[in-house]
């Protein structure tokens, strides 16, 4: 039997699949802002985390069959994507203290924060989908850009290491620059409205501007995540697949953690450890082969004692409070939604 890659019918029906729930997301579960609550969150958390162990189940229990196709999964494809997943979403948890950061200077409403990472999240699937396609199609073209991401890992694992403080300035943000300087924008978030109309002229909402920011700021997320993903897989569709379901559910793990965040004040220091670990695992790969299964239980025990000794060993944090809820002020001037 030949090797040969994934259908495309597995691409386009994963594809779908990821378009239909966001749909459902967006036009059915949350039609209408509002506040999302802690036991809505965790419900919406556990239902994403529960479709990425499904899918897990699944490779599990066709592996047999695919490796008997010639299908290019690799002999353990379940567990590749697992371990890809768990890191993803890992590195994605260090992240919501950029979230916290941005809403808080932005002073978005609550009821409003749900719809604004709903399209960030989509955009950063679509940047992601190119960042994985590229860095898989460069290693398998070029082996030994393996070794410049390895040594790219290993070098933001330890300075994560040595930061004393993640500090994150989103006014200093050059697409905020930009479009403070050359967009008009409202100073009322307008019921949710990316764009609005008054006195027959389009402006822009600071949603807008707070999607911008949290888009640009993906792009250095990826940076770090995708590389590490790499260095599990290389298999574009687990890559990739791990990658959307990690995504998908951060917006829920985002308003289950967010009031949780001050206490995992150790988890920056086992993420560095991972990082450290998995470009090591790169740049030793023609020497020295680490099993995925090992991986996986490094990648779990560093997390569950960064947690452990974070609940055990706590301290103070600078994570700003959720922004309070303010009604909304009328704008004096006649105005329309826009989108």
């Amino acid at each position: 039997m030949i090797p040969h890659e994934v259908p495309w019918s597995w691409w386009v029906g994963f594809n779908l699949f990821v378009v239909v729930m966001l749909v459902l997301d967006l036009k059915v579960f949350h039609r209408h802002a509002h506040v999302i609550r802690m036991r809505e969150a965790l419900l919406w958390s556990c239902f994403w985390v529960g479709l990425a162990l499904a899918f897990a189940l699944g490779l599990f229990l066709l592996q047999g069959r695919l490796l008997r196709e010639g299908i290019l999964l690799g002999e353990r494809p379940a567990l590749e994507f697992l371990t890809a997943y768990i890191i993803e979403e890992s590195l994605s948890v260090d992240n919501l203290f950029v979230f916290l950061v941005i809403f808080g200077f932005f002073r978005v409403p609550e009821q409003y924060q749900h719809r604004v990472l709903f399209w960030g999240i989509l955009g950063a699937i679509l940047m992601r989908a190119a960042f994985i396609l590229v860095g898989t199609a460069v290693i398998h073209r070029f082996h030994w850009a393996i070794y410049i991401f390895g040594a790219f890992l290993v070098y933001t694992g330890i300075r994560l290491a040595f930061e004393r403080e993640k500090e994150i300035h989103p006014e200093k943000n050059i697409i905020l620059k930009v479009v403070r300087r050359f967009v008009p924008v409202t100073r009322e978030f307008h019921n949710g409205y990316f764009t609005v109309r008054e006195n027959g002229v389009r402006k822009i909402t600071p949603l807008l501007v707070v999607l911008l920011v949290l888009e640009t700021t993906d792009i250095v997320f990826a940076v770090d995540s995708i590389p590490a993903v790499l260095a599990i897989t290389r298999h574009p569709f687990l890559a990739y697949t791990s990658n959307l379901f990690a995504v998908l559910g951060l917006r829920s793990i985002f308003f289950a953690l967010a009031g949780l965040m001050r206490m995992f004040h150790y988890l920056g220091r086992g993420l560095a450890f991972i990082l450290v670990f998995i470009g090591t695992k790169m740049l030793i790969s023609r020497y020295v082969h680490v099993p995925i299964g090992l991986a996986l239980g490094v990648v779990l025990a560093t997390l569950s004692l960064s947690v452990l000794a974070s609940l055990l060993f706590r301290k103070r944090t600078d994570v700003p409070p959720p922004p309070p809820q303010e009604e909304e002020p009328q704008s004096e001037g006649k105005r329309t939604a826009g989108s």
